[in-house]
């Protein structure tokens, strides 16, 4: 055959199995057997191997090609790739349209609801209607180049269809979300134990993981797909149901489940149709995203931090499973409080596998009526955390047995007691090995000392070896200690020892956090940090002080006082073992006693801005009331706006007049 004969036959190949590709992959309306698809792609083959000039950049022999790599490549995304705020109920819902409704002075025109596929989700460009690149979202602002892996996907058009009517731009981007079917998973990991591999957790894992192969030809072998659901390039699109309509013409697919709804109760009704059905879908779907259907309307609400605001991730319903209490044990944690654990025959339960389910407390054990032996409903409470929602009583043989709260903490056997105002059990030994262990592995944290290489195995290693008896011994260990211990050998020592000088530098608020005392997290460790101003001024604390700081309670302030009436002398032990605590940097008072709160997305980092307020000695609120002094408006600003506007004390000013007022210069 002669070159010109080839390239009309190859031109003639390429189009015909990419037709057949859209309609298999996409359409799902096969025109002709898989036998003879495969005959006409070996065809092509044979011919690009013969006249490999002639070869197309959208062949579909191209799908897997290239050398496996040896890494990946980051790259920058034209736009942030941001995340959606989460809503669970149909109140939640409400609130996100009234607060963009108080934005836009305007109603909102319509929505348009798509199922929330639990995949990975990627961004695809296209050069001169060829495909490029593809990557990952990564951080939403850098992702890695994957290009080679996404090629291996069929339902991803190598080349794009020209909508009737439109002109497509040099460069134009699509998002989607690759998943893969519970059918190949299921597939997939029965090949894992064959071979004596670890089993993916879930369909996503498993899609996620194929994608950041560095040789292709894994990432083809785990059929995976991808559903489009986002057109960022200008072709003159009005609503997002048309962005939908131009992804199909485009050659993408997307869930034909996706609906136009005039109102919120279309809205619901569209979620209820779902929320069952959802899992006879060939992929698994975590919930619904709700969109702002007009783009003009969606492009005036932008995003705020993060998250987009003309979009809305609906959560469904917990998934939820039974399953048995083998026992339940008590944990003890650093303030010395027990905490029943509800030890269970391991389940899979919203895409994890689930052994453990805390029940708080003995109020809720008894409002449960849970029992060992019994079997239960579990659920993943916000599809993180495992949470007991019932007993089946009626499934009871007799045997079970009612759990009897301990009268003797299970490690130390000191007594317990429960304080009138609170349900939780508490062990009375101060100095009790659970209690002590808990409070060691929370001092060394992240938002404490921060000790890097100082994890809970470590940090149990020591105490029952006997060299960290109270927290201040960690900053007294020497190479001598360490290096008997297994698994340290004199590098490791070293390494360890230096991150703990390292430590011995810590800002005030760190070290309040650090010292666990019972109610005080890491932003009541902020406000006490900033209005004392020092370690020698908070050891000095009393009632009458700490109930006049903003956001300090009676019950916080009681902790705290006996805590420090208890503890005085191992204050002093910190400070005798070279502990050197940072003064927060209030470099001038200008904004003392003022309160300030920040709404809408901010030209300087929004944690440096809460950081210029506290230099200059003045506080952040969490919300608006009357006790705020200034609003500081960004781009877009929220919901605060309109409430501040109710508080004519309050001042609201631009984000550059508050530059002015602490003299930031950008």
């Amino acid at each position: 055959m002669k070159e010109v004969e080839a390239k009309k036959r190859i031109d003639k190949l390429t189009e015909e199995v990419n037709r057949h590709r859209y309609l298999y992959h996409v359409l799902d309306k096969p025109e002709i057997s898989d036998g003879a698809l495969d005959s006409l792609k070996k065809e092509l083959e044979q011919l690009e191997n013969q006249f490999p000039k002639l070869r197309r950049a959208d062949s579909p022999t191209q799908r897997v090609s290239g050398q496996p790599l040896d890494k990946f490549v980051k790259i920058k995304h034209s736009d942030k790739v941001l995340s959606l705020a989460d809503a669970f109920s149909r109140s939640d819902i409400e609130d996100w349209q009234e607060r963009n409704e108080n934005i836009l002075k305007e109603s909102i025109k319509n929505y348009y609801a798509e199922l929330k596929l639990d995949g990975l989700t990627v961004i695809l460009t296209y050069r001169d209607g060829i495909f490029w690149r593809g990557a990952t979202r990564g951080d939403g602002v850098v992702g890695e180049d994957v290009t080679n892996n996404l090629k291996t996907i069929e339902s991803i058009p190598l080349s794009l269809q020209t909508p009737q009517g439109k002109k497509l731009p040099p460069l134009l981007e699509v998002r989607g979300e690759v998943v893969m079917s519970t059918a190949v998973f299921n597939k997939l990991n029965k090949q894992q134990v064959k071979d004596k591999l670890p089993i993916f957790a879930n369909p996503r894992n498993a899609a996620a993981g194929s994608i950041r192969q560095l040789n292709p030809k894994v990432a083809q072998s785990r059929r995976l797909d991808c559903l489009a659901f986002e057109l960022i390039s200008d072709l003159g699109q009005q609503t997002h149901q048309a962005v939908h309509h131009l992804l199909n013409e485009l050659g993408f697919k997307t869930h034909a489940g996706s609906q136009l709804c005039q109102n919120l109760d279309q809205v619901e009704d569209f979620l209820n149709h779902w929320v069952e059905r959802r899992k006879k879908l060939p992929y698994n779907t975590d919930g619904a995203v709700i969109v702002v259907n007009d783009i003009i309307q969606a492009k005036k609400l932008g995003h705020v931090g993060k998250a987009e605001r003309w979009m809305l991730a609906y959560k469904f319903p917990a998934e939820q499973v039974t399953t048995k209490v083998l026992n339940i044990e008590i944990q003890i944690g650093r303030t010395g409080a027990l905490t029943p654990v509800a030890i269970l025959e391991p389940v899979a339960v919203a895409g994890t596998t689930v052994s453990r389910a805390t029940l708080h407390n003995q109020d809720e054990i008894d409002r449960l009526d849970v029992r060992i032996g019994d079997t239960v409903i579990i659920q993943k409470a916000g599809d993180i955390i495992p949470d007991i929602v019932e007993a089946l009583k009626k499934l009871r043989i007799g045997s079970e047995k009612k759990f009897i709260f301990p009268k003797k903490c299970p490690i130390c056997q000191s007594s317990v007691e429960r304080q009138a105002t609170e349900v939780a059990y508490y062990c009375s030994n101060k100095k009790c090995y659970g209690q002590n262990l808990e409070s060691i592995i929370h001092l060394v944290s992240k938002k404490g000392f921060n000790i890097e290489g100082l994890g809970d195995s470590i940090v149990k290693q020591f105490i029952d070896q006997g060299l960290v008896v109270s927290p201040v011994d960690i900053f007294s260990l020497k190479i001598g200690d360490l290096e008997p211990l297994e698994g340290f050998a004199h590098k490791k020592s070293q390494k360890l020892l230096v991150a703990i000088n390292q430590a011995k530098n810590i800002a005030l608020s760190n070290f309040i956090y650090a010292l666990g005392i019972r109610h005080v997290g890491e932003e009541t460790a902020i406000i006490l940090a900033r209005h004392y101003g020092s370690l020698a001024k908070f050891r000095q604390a009393d009632l009458g002080d700490l109930q006049i700081i903003y956001d300090i309670g009676p019950e916080v302030a009681n902790s705290i006082v006996m805590w420090l009436k208890e503890n005085q002398k191992l204050l002093d032990g910190f400070l005798d073992s070279g502990i050197r605590v940072k003064n927060p940097d209030i470099t001038s008072s200008v904004l003392s006693g003022q309160t300030f709160l920040f709404t809408g997305s901010l030209d300087i980092d929004r944690d440096l801005a809460k950081s210029l307020v506290r230099n200059f000695g003045g506080k952040v609120l969490a919300g608006v009331s009357s006790n705020l002094d200034y609003l500081v408006l960004g781009k877009n600003p929220g919901s605060k706006l309109a409430k501040a506007k109710n508080f004519p004390s309050i001042k609201i000013i631009s984000e550059a007049e508050f530059l002015r007022l602490v003299n930031f210069k950008k």
